[in-house]
């Protein structure tokens, strides 16, 4: 195997994910594209990403699919934030090197009265390296915010 040294070009369209996130800066640096079309997340694979074997650790796999899978549901229903995950599952297929761009695409999303429901892949430069769904709670109150929610232009990229 070689190793993907080189750093890609980020595709047409995505901006940077501004840091103050929370949890979502370990993925940094990344980025995101949201359209009429639909909901992209991508990131490239740091060495910061990487676990012993050098590959693109599953937590950030697993990060980048809940953040993109809950985006969709919340561009779905005119959210912003504040969709907690209920279920995640991913199934790993292949691996992200470092160097490698990683783009989660949403492919499919439902949303119902409170909750909704999300699918898509990741993929890398030699194809799909993972699959993932998730629901997400839709709540009808403000509560679930600990502190103020961050401003809605950080969230939705405007």
């Amino acid at each position: 195997m070689t190793e993907n040294t080189a750093a890609p070009e980020v595709p047409p369209g995505f901006q940077p994910l501004p840091p103050g996130l929370g949890f979502t800066d370990t993925l940094q640096p990344s980025f995101r594209r949201i359209s009429e079309e639909g909901v992209s997340f991508g990131l490239r694979v740091g060495k910061q990403h990487c676990n012993v074997m050098g590959i693109c650790h599953g937590g950030v796999l697993t990060t980048l699919a809940d953040i993109a899978a809950a985006s969709g549901v919340n561009h779905a229903a005119g959210r912003t934030a504040g969709s907690p995950t209920i279920n995640l599952a991913l199934d790993f297929i292949s691996a992200g090197r470092e160097g490698d761009w990683l783009q989660a695409d949403v492919l499919q999303v439902s949303v119902k009265r409170r909750f909704g429901f999300s699918s898509g892949v990741i993929s890398g430069p030699e194809g799909v390296v993972a699959r993932f769904n998730g629901t997400f709670y839709l709540p009808d109150h403000d509560g679930i915010w600990r502190q103020p929610p961050p401003p809605a232009s950080l969230l939705s990229g405007e």
